[in-house]
């Protein structure tokens, strides 16, 4: 199957599977006589792999692991069960802080109490937050 068949039958677009050829997560195709590349099941197959992974939010370092794991599956699951702990720890951390900036952002919000014959609360909020760095952006959990 040439490369826009691939993508249609993935759900994705051509320009995502050149970029996973490109990052060595698909191997490169055979190509026809006229050049096309040429792909099997076993390359939708990879695909198919490779974006349920990312739908997952398994960052593609992750992924190569996964993808090494599985081409040994006499291997014990213990490296697995260890990459998807680590995983899933990460989304923890990230539901708190988001339910944290959540927190922050119901609290902003209650200080407007509409009425426009002075300054909006939210807005002088932001620009004292700015100044103060009390902020969760610039706080110690920034960047999470």
């Amino acid at each position: 199957m040439k490369i826009g068949e691939l993508a249609a039958k993935a759900g994705c677009d051509v320009q995502t599977v050149r970029f996973y050829e490109r990052e060595g997560l698909i191997e490169e195709p055979g190509r026809t006589e006229s050049g096309y590349r040429s792909y099997d099941a076993r390359h939708l197959s990879r695909l198919n792999f490779i974006r349920h992974c990312r739908s997952l939010d398994i960052p593609l370092l992750e992924v190569r692991q996964l993808l090494r794991f599985a081409a040994e599956p006499h291997q014990s699951c213990a490296q697995v069960n260890q990459l998807l702990d680590g995983h899933i720890a990460l989304v923890r951390s990230r539901l708190q802080a988001l339910k944290a900036l959540e927190k922050q952002l119901v609290a902003l919000r209650r200080t407007c109490d509409g009425d426009t014959s002075h300054p909006c609360a939210i807005l002088e909020s932001f620009m004292a937050a700015a100044q103060e760095h009390a902020c969760a952006c610039h706080g110690p959990d920034a960047g999470l």
